[in-house]
Parts: structure tokens; C-alpha cells; sequence
């Protein structure tokens, strides 16, 4: 239950700062650390979560730097 409580507040918080952004930067990180959050919610289910959070993380950290604004837009950045 621990576990599920922690990976859940994880969520939120990755979610209230991982918005996507405007530049390749900001949507690569962005894009990471939502793919790393979701890999690790994913990767307790199997009892990988840090596997999870790898695979995950660059694959959104992939996903970000490689589409633009006009194909994927999450809003703005909370920090702008």
C-alpha cells in the first residue's frame, strides 16, 4: 500500500511540473520526466521500477525532442 500511495503522489507532482513547453529542450525534459513517471508506475506493477523509469524516460524524452508544438501541446509550463 506504500508503495502505491508514493507512486501516486509521484504521478501528481511529475504532472503539475512536466508540462510540455515550446523549445526542444524544455519538451525533451518534459517529455522525460512524465515518460519516467509513468515507467516507474508501470515498472512497480512488475516489480522493475527503475527499469521502468529508464525505458520510459527516454522514450518521452525522445518523443519530446522530436515532435514540435504544432503535433503534441500540453500548455504552457507551469514555471512560465
Amino acid at each position: 500500500m506504500k508503495r502505491i500511495t508514493l507512486a501516486t503522489f509521484l504521478m501528481i507532482s511529475l504532472f503539475g511540473l512536466g508540462a510540455c513547453g515550446s523549445g526542444t529542450g524544455e519538451r525533451a525534459i518534459s517529455g522525460g520526466a512524465i515518460g519516467a513517471g509513468v515507467g516507474a508506475v508501470g515498472g512497480l506493477l512488475l516489480d522493475a521500477p527503475l527499469e521502468g523509469a529508464l525505458i520510459g524516460g527516454a522514450i518521452g524524452a525522445g518523443t519530446g525532442a522530436l515532435t514540435d508544438e504544432e503535433q503534441i501541446n500540453l500548455g504552457h509550463p507551469i514555471w512560465k
